[in-house]
């Protein structure tokens, strides 16, 4: 009877032990199979987040590309308007001082106030230009007048001064202390230092040593309006004895702007649509100089 209870109590404890056992492997199987599902689905997830990263850096990127064109090429319309109305405001200035002379100075035989070039600029002596040909057809035009210290800024030394600050030196035959004969002549063209077209100015100061006022001036254009005549001309309609009779030019900067990335077509001084030449944006500003010491002469 012992010996029998002791073998139910054994095989009872065996078959709990077996049991124990079998619960043991099922948690470790089960334990074993969530790791794995856990690793995966960690996965997962880090290939979905590396998708969305590149997505927002893409997007990032190109909203950057887009603001930083967008604001390159709205500073290169600030640049090219700039130098546009500058342009006209100083070259328009110097028109309407043409053919200047002071109250006090009386009877001074004035040369004529303009003498302009058709695609070229005005070379010489003052009082005797002829035009040399532009590489880039500019016009080109010389302006005269008396100046002094009232209408031009006088120098360190009290002396008058040109387009370009320089003392104009006072020969005193003609007009003694009462004023110095100026004239400033002004073109376009392109530098041989940066490969930019620029505005130049060549003064009675240095004749012969032009210097750049304005970059990005890449022509200029000029016509002339004679007393009586129904429309503007080119300066090579002119004749010698008619510069005198000028009243009024129309004047006209072509500028130009920074590279872009695809031709822009532009419209020219003479209202004409253009295909662009290269990627650089182009504009056309201009307006009419009424030529205020002839009126006052007439």
């Amino acid at each position: 009877m012992t010996r029998r209870l002791y073998r139910a109590r054994a095989e009872r404890a065996e078959r709990a032990e077996r049991a124990e056992r079998a619960e043991r492997a099922q948690h470790a199987q089960h334990a074993q199979h969530g790791q794995h599902g856990q690793h995966g689905h960690t996965l997962v997830e880090f290939v979905i987040a590396m998708a969305l990263g590149l997505v927002v850096t893409a997007g990032a990127v190109s909203l950057y590309t887009t603001q930083r064109s967008a604001f390159e090429h709205a500073g290169d319309a600030i640049r090219i308007r700039e130098a546009g109305l500058t342009a006209l405001t100083l070259v328009g200035q110097q028109l309407q001082m043409a053919g200047f002379v002071p109250a006090d100075v009386a009877r001074y035989n004035s040369p004529p106030p303009l003498f302009g070039c058709s695609g070229g600029r005005p070379t010489g002596a003052d009082d005797s230009l002829a035009c040399e040909t532009l590489p880039g057809h500019s016009d080109g035009v010389a302006v005269r007048y008396v100046g002094d210290n009232v209408s031009t800024w006088p120098s360190a030394s009290g002396q008058t001064t040109d387009c370009l600050g320089q003392a104009v030196a006072n020969s005193g035959t003609v007009l003694g202390d009462q004023g110095v004969p100026v004239v400033n002549r002004y073109f376009a063209r392109v530098s041989g230092s940066t490969g930019e077209p620029e505005l130049y100015c060549e003064g009675s100061g240095r004749v012969g040593f032009a210097q750049p006022l304005i970059e990005g001036v890449e022509r200029v254009r000029l016509k002339y309006w004679l007393a009586g005549a129904p429309s503007a001309v080119d300066a090579s309609a002119v004749t010698a004895d008619q510069w005198a009779s000028i009243v009024a030019v129309d004047l006209c900067v072509l500028v130009r702007g920074a590279p872009r990335s695809q031709r822009l077509p532009y419209v020219d001084c003479d209202g004409v649509s253009m295909p662009g030449a290269d990627s650089r944006a182009r504009q056309a500003f201009s307006r009419r100089v009424a030529i205020r010491n002839h009126a006052e002469a007439s």
